[in-house]
């Protein structure tokens, strides 16, 4: 009955062949689908299906990211215009309601005058300069300052600026694995993530993502990088198990791993207070307790991947207040400026930036 009324008009068959088309692609990610547990929506544009307006872009230059790439030769691409509030127009004037916030970063919606203002009084007195080699700008001085006096949830040292999530959890990597050879331990370079999580699409980042179009046939993830179970309580957990208990059993099942692996050689787990990307999953009452708890034992660090949830999506300044959540180390990015320019940060502990400031001289710069 769908299918007929589809192909009642000429428009309907080109929009039903072009469906048929992406499910195909869609299928060929695994050789068979499953839709319900990945859905196609995570691994290419939704807009891409809608019927848009005849633009002249069709075949366009760009190479498209998270993008069948049939759909950047085949169809019209949706090319939005300007921004206004929690609005965005497309070239041909159509509003939209911008519900993801760009990609969960514009924060404070499209043209605001405050970060314009702020934005082009620093563009006309000193549109960029560079922090090596102890050099720097009072911008990014003050900006580190405020970052670590509204983390409240505990304790940080310092800031690291990098230009995205992404780079900031790549960084993340490398310093701990620096953190680790400079206290003597170069086998202690593992690192372990959550399946259906998202860190970002760089090299590491994606090996850390437990989403496995991240993966397939860019030969991913990375060796030193292991996943474990993801805290989806509803998907997940066996027949009459309380959340507790399955949180209980998550967190066996990460020793288990731990132990399987050796201990010496897991180096941090990186994990989102709330997943996003992998499905908005929150976390099971007593989770980050439990595994914290583990972590601790072991001395494994926690990476909390803040980049979605940091800055009051989840109701809280950072997702770590909502859940008790006490990291080592941080990544920020997105709503940092609410995307008006490309920006990310690591907060490091205390403690981790002891050990950088004690063997630097020995182990050398630290070029994140």
């Amino acid at each position: 009955m769908i299918a007929r009324g589809l192909l009642r008009s000429s428009a309907a068959t080109s929009q039903f062949s072009r469906l048929v088309k992406y499910v195909a692609s869609a299928g060929s990610l695994q050789g068979t689908h499953n839709f319900a547990e990945e859905p196609a929506r995570y691994y290419s544009s939704e807009p891409s299906l809608q019927e848009t307006e005849e633009n002249g872009f069709k075949g366009h230059s760009m190479l498209a990211p998270f993008t069948a790439g049939w759909q950047s030769s085949d169809l019209h691409p949706l090319v939005i215009d300007r921004s206004e509030g929690s609005y965005v127009y497309d070239i041909n004037g159509k509003k939209y309601i911008d519900a993801l916030a760009g990609l969960w970063c514009t924060a404070l919606g499209g043209n605001e005058p405050r970060l314009i203002k702020a934005a082009t009084e620093q563009l006309n007195k000193l549109p960029f300069y560079h922090s090596f080699w102890n050099r720097t700008t009072k911008p990014s001085l003050d900006l580190a300052n405020e970052i670590l006096s509204m983390f409240t949830a505990r304790k940080m040292g310092k800031v690291f600026f990098t230009n995205s999530g992404s780079e900031a959890n790549d960084s993340q990597v490398k310093l701990v694995w620096y953190y680790n050879n400079a206290l003597g331990r170069p086998n202690k370079k593992k690192f372990i993530a959550r399946s259906k999580s998202y860190h970002g699409s760089t090299l590491i980042a994606a090996s850390l993502s437990g989403l496995p179009a991240l993966h397939q046939k860019f030969d991913l993830p990375a060796p030193f990088v292991l996943h474990t179970d993801c805290p989806h309580y509803w998907r997940f957990r066996l027949s009459d198990e309380t959340e507790e208990e399955f949180s209980t059993r998550l967190a066996n099942n990460l020793e288990n791993l731990i132990l399987k692996e050796g201990p010496e050689t897991i180096a941090a787990f990186i994990a989102e207070p709330v997943m996003g990307a992998g499905g908005v999953i929150l976390p099971p009452k007593t989770y980050f307790e439990k595994i914290q708890a583990v972590l601790k034992k072991y001395d494994i660090l926690l990476i909390a991947d803040e980049v979605i949830t940091a800055f009051g999506r989840l109701g809280t300044m950072f997702g770590c207040d909502m859940y008790n959540i006490k990291p080592d180390l941080v990544s920020i990015a997105k709503a940092l400026s609410s995307a008006y320019m490309p920006i990310g940060a690591i907060l490091v502990s205390p403690e981790i930036t002891d050990v950088i400031y004690s063997q630097s001289n020995k182990l050398g710069k630290l070029i994140p």
